[in-house]
This record gives C-alpha cells, sequence and structure tokens, in this order.
C-alpha cells in the first residue's frame, strides 16, 4: 500500500504560508446573480494586482477558475485563457472554468482592446498558475516527506513513487497565500499538450444552435423594461412633454425626464416600444453637423491643436528640395459605425445607494468609475458584469445603455432593462471619426526614395473614457473629451528611407461622438501608408513586393519571413504593377501589404485578388492570401477565426461601408443605408500562420484588419491602373476613377 504521512490541513497551510504570495482558492464561485443576493457590490474576493487568488482559484475538488478582466467578444479570449490555466497547472481543460468582466471578482486588467488581452493578461495568468502549481508542488513534497524534483503533475494530480495528492486534498476548502512570481519557472513549450491545439471556441456550438445566452436573453427578477426617446438632432433640446399622450398604454410605469434626457419605463417591452413612438414631444431644431459633401473640407480647416510627431529621421525638407521629382497623394476613409448586429442592451439595478450594471461593455472597470461618477457613488457602490454581446466590438452603444438602465432605474426604484433599436445603435453609438492623409515621396536622381512625408488629419484626443450620452442628455457628469482611440499608431512607417518625417495634426473636434472601432487609426493610416507605398513601387517600375523586402531592417527575420512565405503562399508574379494585359469588361489584379503592428509586434502580410467590372465599377474581392506571425500560438482555430473575421469585416468597410448624415444626425439608420457584405460577398481567406512556441504571445484581433484596405487598393490599381484613394470604393468612386 502507499504510504502518505499524516498531516493536518491546518498543519500543512501553515507550512505553505511561508511562501511569498497570496494564493487564494475558493470552494465555490459565486454566480452573478448569487453575488448579487449576497453582496450586491464591492468585492467578493482579491482582485489586487500581481496577486495570485486575483486570476485563478482551484477548489476542494480540483476544479480550476480563471478571472479574467479582460472579456471574450467572439475572439476566443475566454478558450485562449482557459487554455494557459490548464497547461501551467496540468489540469484537464474541461476542469477550467472562466469568469470575465466582473468588477467584483475579475482584476482590473484594462479594457479589452488594442489586441493585448493574451498579450498581457494571458502573460499575467500564466505567471500567476505557474507560481500556483510550484507551491503546490512545494507543499505537497513537504507533505509526502519527498524531494519536490521527484514529483511529477498529471491531470491536477501530483505523484511521487509512491504516492499521490489531487490539488483538491491539497487545498480542500481553506485558502493559502502567496505573491505571483514573474521570474517562476514555466512550462517548457516543448511538452505542451494543450496550448498550441486547435480547441474549439467555447460557446461557438451554443452560437451555431442558437443555445447561446447573449446579454440580449438575460432576464432578472421584478425587471421592467425602458426605452429611450432620442432627439431629432444632435444638439437639440426638449422644450416640453406630453404625458398623457401616453394614457391608452395601461402598463407605463413611469416618464422620465431628466433635461434632455427623455425616457419611458413599462412592464412589457412592446409597451416600451410603443411608448417611444408614440409619447409626444417638441424640441428645438439644431444644424451642428457639417455638410457631408463638403466633409473633407471641413476636416482640413478644422482648427489644430497640436501636432504629434511620430516620426522624425534624417532632414526631409533639405531631401524634398533636392533635385529630383515628387510623387503626391491624398487619401481618406469615411466615418464608420460599429454597426454591431445585436442593438446594445443593458440591465441595471439601482437600489439603496447601490448600482449593479449587466453589459456588454468592453470595459467594465471603466464602465464602473464612469457610472460611479455620472451617479456621484464611490466606485465600491457600483458592480458592473460582463455579458457577451450579439455582433458587439469595439466601444459600440452598450456602455450607453447601460447609463440608459442605469438611470431609469433610479428613478423607478426596481431593475430595469434598455434594449436599444436598430436606429439607436446606428444613430447614436460614437463613430469611427473621419481620416484624412497627405502623403509625398521624394524620388532623387538616382531613381532611391530620399524622403517620405505623410501628415494625418485626425481628433485629438487618445483610447480614454467616451462620455456616456445620457449623462450627456441629463446634465450628469461625464468625461466631454474625445476619445477616438489610439489613432496615431502606424502612422509611422517600417520602411527605412533615409528621410522620414510623419506628423499628427491632432484637430479641436470631429463631426460626432468618437470612439475605437476595430484596430482604430491603425486600418486608415496603414491603408494610406501601404498604398502610397504601391504607388512609389509603380513609379520606380519595381515590384511591389521586392520594394517592402528592400526597404524592411535586414536585421528584421521575422518580417523578411513574412514576405518570403506571402511569394510562395500565393506563387507570386514577381513584375510591375499595373498589368498590361487588360481583358474587355472583367478586369483581374492582385494587390499586396504589410504591417508591423505598431512597429514593435505582430507580423501580417497579405495579397488580395480581384475582379472589377469597368462597366459598373463593382469590386468582387475573390481571395486573401495572408501570412501572420504573433509569436506563440494558443489557439490556432482562434487565431485563424480572427484572420478570416478581419478580412471580412475590413473588405466590408473598405467597399460598402460609410456612414451618412445631413445637417442634424445620421441618417444611415438600417442596413438598406448603412449597407455591409453579404454572404455570397464573402472572399475565400487562405492562411499560413507562423507559430514561435518559444516567442511571448502577440495580439490576433486586430492586426491582420490593418492592410485589408491597402490590399484591395493596389489589386484595383494593378487591375485597371485606376488608384483608389477614398475609402469605401462605392462603384460610382471606382466608374470615376477609371474615367
Amino acid at each position: 500500500m502507499n504510504h502518505t504521512p499524516t498531516l493536518s490541513r491546518r498543519t500543512f497551510l501553515k507550512g505553505a504560508g511561508g511562501l511569498i504570495v497570496t494564493f487564494s482558492l475558493l470552494g465555490k464561485v459565486v454566480s452573478a446573480q448569487e453575488a448579487k443576493r449576497d453582496l450586491k457590490t464591492g468585492t467578493l474576493k482579491s482582485v489586487e494586482d500581481g496577486v495570485v487568488e486575483s486570476y485563478l482559484a482551484i477548489d476542494e475538488n480540483g476544479k480550476v477558475t480563471v478571472y479574467s478582466g479582460k472579456i471574450d467578444f467572439g475572439t476566443g479570449v475566454r478558450t485562449g485563457m482557459a487554455q494557459i490555466a490548464a497547461e501551467e497547472l496540468s489540469v484537464p481543460l474541461d476542469d477550467v472554468t472562466v469568469i470575465e468582466g466582473d468588477t467584483a471578482l475579475t482584476p482590473d486588467q484594462g479594457p479589452t482592446y488594442g489586441s493585448n488581452s493574451i498579450q498581457e493578461a494571458g502573460q499575467n495568468l500564466r505567471f500567476a498558475a505557474a507560481t500556483a502549481r510550484e507551491a503546490l508542488l512545494a507543499a505537497a513534497a513537504k507533505r509526502l516527506s519527498v524531494a519536490q524534483e521527484e514529483l511529477t503533475i498529471s491531470d491536477g494530480v501530483i505523484q511521487g513513487q509512491n504516492s499521490r495528492l489531487g490539488y483538491g486534498e491539497l487545498v480542500g476548502d481553506e485558502r493559502f497565500s502567496l505573491k505571483v512570481d514573474e521570474k517562476v519557472p514555466l512550462k517548457d513549450p516543448a511538452k505542451y499538450t494543450i496550448v498550441g491545439q486547435p480547441i474549439i471556441r467555447r460557446g461557438l456550438p451554443g452560437k451555431i444552435t442558437g443555445d447561446f445566452v447573449y446579454m440580449q436573453d438575460l432576464r432578472v427578477p421584478n425587471m421592467a423594461y425602458g426605452i429611450v426617446v432620442r432627439p431629432p438632432a444632435v444638439q437639440a433640446t426638449l422644450e416640453a412633454v406630453d404625458e398623457g399622450s401616453l394614457a391608452h398604454l395601461p402598463d407605463v410605469v413611469q416618464v422620465v425626464r431628466k433635461g434632455n434626457f427623455l425616457g419611458i419605463v413599462t412592464e412589457s417591452e412592446w409597451s416600451a416600444v410603443r411608448a417611444g413612438r408614440e409619447i409626444k414631444a417638441t424640441w428645438s431644431t439644431t444644424e451642428s453637423l457639417p455638410e457631408q459633401n463638403s466633409l473633407w473640407e471641413h476636416v482640413r480647416n478644422t482648427k489644430i491643436v497640436k501636432n504629434d510627431v511620430t516620426s522624425d529621421i534624417g532632414s526631409v525638407d533639405e531631401a524634398l528640395e533636392a533635385p529630383g521629382r515628387t510623387i503626391k497623394a491624398t487619401y481618406d476613409f469615411a466615418l464608420h459605425t460599429h454597426g454591431s448586429i445585436g442593438p446594445s442592451c443593458s440591465i441595471a439595478d439601482f437600489s439603496d445607494g447601490k448600482l449593479v450594471s449587466w453589459s456588454s461593455s468592453q470595459a467594465t472597470h471603466r464602465l464602473r468609475q464612469e457610472l460611479a461618477e455620472m451617479f456621484s457613488l464611490a466606485d465600491k457602490n457600483v458592480r458592473c458584469i460582463y455579458l457577451e454581446g450579439a455582433g458587439c466590438y469595439g466601444r459600440n452603444g452598450h456602455e450607453d445603455a447601460a447609463a440608459d438602465a442605469a438611470l431609469l432605474s433610479r428613478e423607478v426604484g426596481r431593475p430595469v432593462r434598455v434594449q436599444w433599436m436598430r436606429h439607436d445603435e446606428h444613430g447614436w453609438d460614437p463613430k469611427g471619426p473621419p481620416t484624412l492623409i497627405d502623403l509625398q515621396a521624394r524620388i532623387d536622381d538616382q531613381n532611391q526614395v530620399s524622403a517620405w512625408q505623410s501628415e494625418f488629419f485626425i481628433p485629438q484626443g487618445a483610447g480614454g473614457r467616451v462620455g456616456l450620452l445620457p449623462a450627456t442628455l441629463a446634465d450628469l457628469p461625464t468625461t466631454t473629451e474625445l476619445n477616438p482611440g489610439g489613432i496615431t499608431n502606424d502612422s509611422a512607417i517600417p520602411y527605412g528611407f533615409p528621410n522620414v518625417r510623419t506628423i499628427c495634426h491632432r484637430l479641436e473636434s470631429t463631426p460626432l461622438r468618437p470612439s475605437w472601432i476595430r484596430a482604430p487609426g491603425r486600418m486608415q493610416n496603414t491603408f494610406a501608408n501601404e498604398s502610397f507605398f504601391d504607388e512609389v513601387a509603380a513609379a520606380l517600375e519595381i515590384d511591389p513586393i521586392e520594394f517592402r523586402r528592400q526597404q524592411i531592417d535586414p536585421n528584421d527575420r521575422r518580417g523578411h519571413e513574412i514576405l518570403d512565405r506571402l511569394e510562395k503562399l500565393t506563387e507570386w508574379e514577381k513584375r510591375t504593377s499595373p498589368k498590361q494585359d487588360v481583358g474587355d469588361r472583367m478586369l483581374s489584379g492582385r494587390g499586396a501589404a504589410y504591417v508591423k503592428y505598431e512597429l514593435k509586434r505582430t507580423y501580417v502580410g497579405a495579397v488580395a485578388d480581384v475582379e472589377v467590372d469597368r462597366f459598373s465599377g463593382k469590386i468582387h474581392v475573390k481571395r486573401f492570401f495572408v501570412v501572420h506571425d504573433c509569436g506563440q500560438i494558443i489557439n490556432p482555430t482562434s487565431v485563424r477565426a480572427q484572420i478570416e473575421g478581419n478580412v471580412i469585416q475590413t473588405t466590408s468597410r473598405t467597399l460598402k461601408e460609410e456612414l451618412t448624415f445631413d445637417r442634424k444626425r445620421v441618417t444611415s439608420l438600417d442596413w438598406a443605408t448603412y449597407p455591409i457584405l453579404r454572404f455570397k460577398e464573402v472572399p475565400e481567406v487562405v492562411i499560413d500562420l507562423i507559430d514561435r512556441p518559444e516567442e511571448e504571445p502577440w495580439g490576433v484581433g486586430e492586426p491582420s484588419s490593418a492592410i485589408v484596405s491597402a490590399c484591395i487598393s493596389n489589386a484595383v490599381f494593378d487591375a485597371t491602373g485606376a488608384r483608389m484613394r477614398s475609402v469605401p470604393f462605392k462603384p460610382e468612386k471606382v466608374r470615376a476613377a477609371l474615367s
């Protein structure tokens, strides 16, 4: 019989207590609903940065719970986090549960944006799990009176020569503590059995069958339904409300008017919809937006408040004046809306001076701060809980819907659900701002590029908090800064010209409230840079991929490998662009683009194959080839899905999407006026993944979207000789370019 020494749990825990960090293992994970009944707000466990218990727990059955401040927008983060924890702890993947985006349970790891979830939060979790594993090994070695080196772990069981202990036996229902050791030995990638495997994303089967529970599906007891009536113009004021106009509706709970905020709470959802349509209200009229047909003149004439110089190499002014020829071009990228498939939704329970909010916010900890500010509450009295939204990404309307619901709940003293309508989502979510770019390159007498200069006209601000719409309407505290995202990124170029200057002119204002939309700035800036780079290659009569190879740092082996593999994947024919053999009606071409995301991570190279109908001007993107290097790959299935999603969505944004507006408000309020790509128009996507298990993992959710617009523009030029410099590439623009 195996012999294990008798050791009380208390004695074992005393021994473990001498380790350097705090590691709390909870016997039970409290669900959102249970937690709400027991303790509405505050924290239910440690969420302190750098403390193991903040990131994971193990119960008496050996089951692992991961607590992630980053959330899963359908990007596979939930599955990736589970894989990382399961791998470092050597437990079955099915034994790992992930709780995400709950301010009472998860650490504040910043908003889920910038493709940094796995790159940052995943690494935090990896070190926390490795710290926990080493602590468990040390404790087991002491309990079993053996050297730690003699122990192995398999499926959550620590084994010696003649003994074994499960994690659950070691932990029980007690707690023990240690700090995350950032020097802890990590598992050898050569021994990985879970990380790097193509695991089906958690939740995906239910999304296919319709069983998945989205935020829009959530219900709580005693819940009422709210609707918000939006102004008829962006800066209109509410002058009068006739509450008697709703007398025919039997289940109206309350009409809520706060400044220019007008909402109605009812007992049923249909009554809320009817009330929003049928209430009689008088608003002022205002025309605060520019004429859409003069948008770019408006952008160029907007006051510049500062200049961000993102690169300044050599002496650009001197090079531009030296003998040679100059190539110039102006690019622009239209306003876009998020267009989330499921309009934003939230439920709020505001009672006894405390608020619990359910939403699909990508930044629950930041939303907690915003709601606390809006209602003059302490952060500890607000709890925000994430539930996945349908087709939700970026800073869309979910935070605003959360504020809508919270304000209505405060007024009626019971939980209120607010479900935005399609016209709310398209009309009132924050927008991706317009981007205007002037570029020029100097080619010297030796036919070499001697200077590159680009100027970007973009709003001031950064990727901070976006003001809450209902707070603005109700004149309650909220930020008034512009926060369009990190839109200066990738304005600098990854190429080694001797003289380079890239300047971002930060504008005082921008039409409509801005926020970040997938790859904010990176997409627009890379579109201009990579398209203009092709213009220069064509002027020099150099193959566009070869020209990129010449200008990438020779020591950047990963960048060169991207281009080498891209040529092989696409069976690239080296030649200058455009093609010389043009057909009659249907013209075909291919275009390439490259990005080293933010000049410091994830490498992507891509080629698009397109057809252009020279009579109608319609572009059909037939195929995309993508070579992708994000370092260590946690889950290749998720990576491929993200790349495919990036290509499809950005093809839609490039060919079709454009926000329309008049002097008063947004006018593209549905899918007819804001069309997106249809299934029959989706290109084939061919992917070559470069896995580097020994390297750190980088982000995947955005980088491959940054190069799509340039690929299509370059392919159209290759097919037709006409250069597309204005997104979206609608047929009328193509016809004009061809003529």
